[in-house]
């Protein structure tokens, strides 16, 4: 009996369709966000219900298979997907659940933030969320969770208050402060390592007065508005956000015309309050550096900005990622983000630097499993193409880029952000954290069933 028809035989209760190889929707259903990644699996089960998650867990522990769960799918090297193995596709667990009055929201481990957003914008609240509304809900909590509203609220992990949780033995619990508290720990920034996670409870935040939006310089100005950014950001007020990106100006409105494609430096902020407080706060630094190109800021929705860029980045263009964890930016690193971000190898390829001060640093290094709690920034190098043909100079331009800034990093990454780089790369990303992971990892899947992900071993 083939791999497929194993894993079919056993999983003959399912609620939700399954696809391998020769089924029609197959291709479909094992593509992945990053084109670039193109694995086979066996068999995907796209579930309905827990029952069928845990079905799949025993499943592929009983057969010996390899297990990938995907949530959005949007992980860069690839980590919702394998080849020959089972693939849990948790996309239809996608309930969202607003107590607006307690100010919580319980979220299906396959939403995407766009489904969050949409239903606790509603009420003015919303969570720490990344940057892209179709990113998943889960793969960016697990790993910690960087975003928008990280200066005022922290990072998703902060405000998680409760996990429902598949163990690779089968069994189902509930991790929280008081339930389960070492696998709560880990699950804060330790990745996919420890279970399949079929639901999330996180604590809302007020975001009904929101301005958001780029401010545009042209390219030849990135390093003096990076001098200057590197220096005003950390002193801002928490309720202003900004992440420092080389890009170009995405071609198409509302962006006008004449600068579609241009080269430049920006500052994608966020604010909360109204349009004048929000002026008041940006001033340090815009009345500092050169006349921008454009200033787009504007009050809006949270969820406007969070999906502003969905469309620049949809499903199935080449990614290929490097990141670091910065504390500094000396002159020597502000030069050479001026060289590599001045030569973007495509339009949709960036980096970005994210802040990760104000409320992320309430928390203690050792408090989750997320280490870098002194970091001023997350960095990010992104090749990105919608052609093929561009994926060996993505490559090489990403690589490149982190090679030559990673000298001024502070050494590990956010894991969300890494691709498949190796077990050394891992342990720099939790630092003094990853011999306590490992023994959680021990505890709860000692066989090492979730491995794939930025994989801790099990002590």
């Amino acid at each position: 009996m083939t791999p497929t028809a194993a894993l079919q035989a056993a999983l003959t209760d399912l609620t939700g369709p399954m696809f391998g190889p020769t089924d029609p929707g197959y291709d479909a259903a094992k593509r992945v966000y990053n084109a670039m990644i193109d694995k086979s699996p066996a068999l995907i089960a796209q579930v309905h219900t827990v029952a069928d998650v845990v079905a799949g867990v025993n499943a592929a522990r009983d057969q010996g298979v390899l297990l990938a769960v995907r949530g959005g799918g949007h992980n860069g090297g690839g980590l919702g997907t394998c080849d020959d193995g089972l693939v849990l596709d948790l996309a239809a667990l996608h309930s969202v659940e607003v107590d607006p009055v307690l100010g919580t929201v319980r979220v299906g481990g396959g939403c995407t933030w766009g489904q969050v957003d949409t239903a606790t914008g509603v009420h003015g609240l919303a969570t720490p969320s990344g940057i892209l509304s179709t990113t998943g809900v889960g793969g960016l909590t697990l790993g910690g969770g960087l975003g928008h509203l990280t200066r005022a609220y922290g990072l998703a992990i902060d405000n998680l208050l409760g996990a429902e949780v598949v163990l690779a033995d089968g069994s189902q619990v509930r991790a929280s402060a008081t339930e389960e508290p070492d696998l709560f720990w880990a699950l804060r920034g330790g990745g996919g390592n420890f279970g399949v996670v079929t639901s999330f409870t996180f604590r809302l935040n007020d975001v009904s007065r929101f301005v958001g939006g780029p401010t545009f310089w042209d390219v030849g100005q990135g390093d003096a508005v990076l001098k200057a950014y590197r220096e005003f950001i950390p002193n801002a007020p928490r309720t202003l956000n900004g992440f420092f990106a080389y890009t170009q100006v995405p071609p198409a409105p509302p962006f006008p015309e004449e600068l579609q494609l241009r080269p430049v430096c920006a500052v994608v902020w966020s604010f909360l309050g109204d349009e004048d407080e929000a002026r008041a706060a940006m001033a340090p630094l815009l009345d500092s550096v050169p006349e921008p190109l454009l200033h787009g800021v504007a009050a809006m929705p949270h969820a406007g900005l969070q999906s502003a860029f969905d469309g620049l980045y949809p499903t199935g263009q080449q990614w290929y990622w490097r990141a670091d964890f910065v504390n500094t930016i000396p002159d020597e690193a502000v030069d050479l983000h001026q060289r590599f971000g001045s030569n973007l190898p495509t339009f949709q390829s960036t980096m970005h630097l994210y802040p990760i001060d104000g409320a992320a640093h309430d928390v203690g290094p050792e408090d989750t499993a997320w280490a870098y709690r002194d970091a001023t920034w997350g960095s990010v190098f992104a090749g990105v193409s919608a052609d093929p043909a561009d994926a060996a100079e993505l490559r090489r331009w990403t690589v490149d880029y982190f090679e030559a800034l990673h000298p001024y990093s502070a050494g590990g990454a956010y894991v969300n952000m890494m691709m498949d780089e190796g077990d050394e790369r891992i342990r720099a990303s939790y630092r003094g954290n990853y011999a306590r992971l490992a023994r959680i990892k021990a505890a709860y899947d000692p066989g090492n069933l979730f491995r794939v992900n930025q994989n801790i071993a099990p002590a």
